[in-house]
């Protein structure tokens, strides 16, 4: 059953987004053997920019803080739950009456992407170099957002 803020809309940039009350995805990161790693999907073929590899994330529920939505979403297509990370700063990515919110996230204890269950809307899951992030096709709007979210990765080491 779809909720109230299920479906497309258009932004004042005149992009089309899934998610009337906006999108919120986990951008989850750790320090890796070659530096960061960051946690990334890969989106089934018949979605939204499928193919491509990006943060789990998705539409918003009404009233749904971007924190909250991000945290529903990564358990439903990763599994993951929200005691398995802790979050960080917030970056949000505003188009005119339509934002996509990234929540900075760091394991609360160590896992690997071959441990989490997927669901449909996931291809596949892996820890991907910061350095490396160029090999991969990326989701538009992750590519987009990188210049941005790369100095909140820089600082987000404990």
């Amino acid at each position: 059953m779809l909720s109230s803020t299920d479906g497309w809309t258009t932004c004042a940039q005149g992009h089309r987004h899934w998610g009337r009350a906006g999108a919120a995805g986990l951008l989850i990161h750790r320090d890796g053997p070659g530096g960061a790693e960051v946690l990334l999907q890969h989106r089934a073929l018949w979605s939204h920019h499928g193919g491509t590899w990006g943060t789990p994330g998705g539409a918003l529920h009404a009233g749904e803080s971007p924190a909250t939505g991000a945290l529903r979403e990564v358990g439903e297509e990763l599994g993951l739950q929200p005691g398995d990370v802790v979050l960080g700063v917030s970056s949000v990515d505003d188009h005119g009456g339509w934002a996509y919110t990234t929540v900075l996230a760091r394991p609360a204890h160590p896992f690997e992407a071959a441990e989490l269950r997927l669901d449909g809307e996931s291809d596949g899951v892996a820890w991907v170099p910061l350095v490396s992030l160029h090999e991969v096709p990326l989701h538009p709007g992750l590519a987009a957002s990188l210049d941005r979210l790369r100095p909140l990765l820089d600082g987000a080491g404990e």
